[in-house]
């Protein structure tokens, strides 16, 4: 999809407008494995994914901190 309909499909950024789960799980998954391997990881969330990028870094903190070690 373009920059500018996610732009639109996601305005105003007030809200998850749609959980992307794989995503999630690939990036909880890649941030486990990066620890693991005592690297830095480093995550960049942008509005223009789920709509609210507040609201999905905290749903990544919660699967980090619920996933098996």
């Amino acid at each position: 999809m373009t920059y500018e309909a996610a732009k639109k499909r996601t305005e105003p950024y007030t809200k998850i407008v749609e959980e992307l789960s794989e995503i999630r799980q690939d990036t909880v998954a890649l941030v486990k494995k990066a620890v693991g391997e005592k690297h830095k990881a480093y995550v960049l969330v942008n509005n223009r994914s789920e709509g609210n990028a507040p609201l999905t870094i905290q749903a990544l903190l919660n699967a980090l901190r619920d996933a098996p070690p």
